[in-house]
């Protein structure tokens, strides 16, 4: 997406918090959208930002302290933000251009007594990667994993639905989920499948107290392979009149069982 600045977009910059950037640092720079994820980007030393764009509207609801803290604004309406943005993306009024994140491994997960991370299967929705990242958040789950193949980047759309928990959890791309999953092993997870098809409830079953929850993809659940290198398979106690739930869904109900399970 081109980041160059559309004529009719007004600067509302001055020399107090306006810093030069260089081309080169934006060219591999990224548009972010919608209030929660802008603002918690803004937030996030980890990020530079290159461009700030805000309606008149959003400008005036922001706090001033996360406008100063930026290179400034632009002042944008609704056709600026039709030619920068995705079609039909939900901005409210705001976007930025960003520098991608820095790159998680799994040696980032915090070697704790008690941690749980959730493995994502090629669930290729960024809406659902991203409401899986707000989840976690919300029941601090200490990183999401997902295969560099077949998930969506960490972009516009996913940050945007993970409502700002993008700037909070690390999200991890592995080339080989098997391998990451042994390494989870090592470091004394269990690695726990979710499937519908399972014998025991996540409530019932015994676990330890670093829980891999590992789900699989919208369409057909877990791979094969993914699922043999699983510790033990787990369910949900859901109605016999629904199939099954949606990817996100679920894992918000299971991360929740888990977080009062492992309290306990």
């Amino acid at each position: 997406m081109s980041a160059h600045r559309s004529s009719s977009v007004s600067k509302e910059t001055s020399p107090r918090h306006k810093k030069m950037i260089g081309k080169d640092d934006q060219k591999n720079g990224i548009w972010l959208y919608g209030y929660h994820a802008v603002t918690a980007a803004l937030q996030n030393p980890k990020r530079k930002i290159f461009r700030l764009l805000l309606s008149k509207e959003t400008a005036r609801e922001m706090p001033q302290n996360l406008i100063d803290n930026t290179i400034g604004y632009e002042s944008a309406g609704r056709q600026d933000f039709d030619q920068l943005l995705p079609k039909g993306a939900v901005h409210q009024g705001i976007a930025a251009y960003v520098s991608p994140l820095p790159e998680y491994y799994e040696t980032d997960i915090p070697d704790k007594e008690t941690s749980v991370v959730v493995v994502l299967d090629q669930v290729t929705d960024p809406h659902n990667v991203g409401a899986v990242l707000r989840s976690a958040a919300a029941f601090d789950a200490d990183a999401v994993i997902v295969t560099q193949r077949n998930a969506p980047e960490a972009t516009g759309a996913l940050a945007k639905s993970a409502s700002g928990t993008l700037e909070l959890i690390p999200l991890i791309y592995v080339s080989n989920l098997a391998r990451a999953m042994d390494a989870l092993k090592e470091k004394g997870y269990w690695c726990v499948g979710m499937d519908g098809s399972a014998q025991v409830t996540l409530r019932e079953a015994k676990l330890a107290k670093k829980i891999a929850l590992v789900m699989g993809s919208e369409g057909y659940g877990l791979r094969r392979l993914t699922a043999q290198n699983c510790d033990l398979m787990v369910k949900l106690p859901i109605s016999k009149n629904v199939e099954s739930l949606n990817v996100s869904n679920a894992a918000a109900i299971a991360l929740y069982d888990l977080k009062y399970k492992l309290a306990y």
